[in-house]
């Protein structure tokens, strides 16, 4: 989910700068590295948008916080925010973790009907922002479903950045 208001006007009216790039990168990268860890294990059904329910997924990131996709989306775009400064930056969180919270209310619901006990064991034992889980082995991860379903995240991303930069090099 990208706030295309959001996004435009920081492209259009913000200011870039070297130093707040610099300090994007990190966020950028890590968060793209926690969605790559996380749609490794869950696979194309990161890309949904039905009411489905699958298998339940405690592997990888998953065992250490429930929505490690959308902490990842947090830090892509908050550091997205931060190459034209700390304003944007607030900006994006308020606006995702208003999103996010109202999301995560309802999957929760859902997925406590649709999965019953196993779901509600694991609301107990992984928290669902801060990743404070315990580690444990298990689960699948797989390059290809990351190459396949990380690509236009990649790319929107890559040329948000490649905007930005492009704005403070030509002054």
């Amino acid at each position: 989910m990208v706030p295309l208001p959001l996004l435009v006007a920081e492209v259009v009216l913000g200011t870039p700068s070297g130093l707040g790039l610099s300090l994007a990168g990190p966020l950028v990268l890590g968060g793209l590295a926690l969605r790559a860890w996380g749609v490794g294990h869950l696979g194309s059904r990161s890309r949904t948008r039905t009411d489905a329910a699958w298998e339940l997924v405690r592997g990888g990131p998953f065992a250490r916080l429930r929505n490690p996709l959308y902490v990842a989306n947090g830090l892509i775009w908050i550091g997205v925010g931060l190459v034209c400064g700390w304003p944007w930056s607030l900006g994006w969180l308020g606006l995702l973790a208003v999103h996010y919270s109202l999301v995560v209310r309802w999957e929760e619901q859902h997925l406590r009907q649709a999965l019953g006990a196993p779901y509600v064991a694991y609301l107990e034992e992984v928290p669902r922002w801060l990743p404070l889980g315990e580690a444990r082995a298990g689960g699948s991860w797989s390059r290809a479903e990351v190459l396949r379903g990380e690509r236009s995240t990649g790319v929107a991303v890559g040329a948000v950045l490649l905007v930005l930069g492009a704005r403070l090099w030509v002054g």
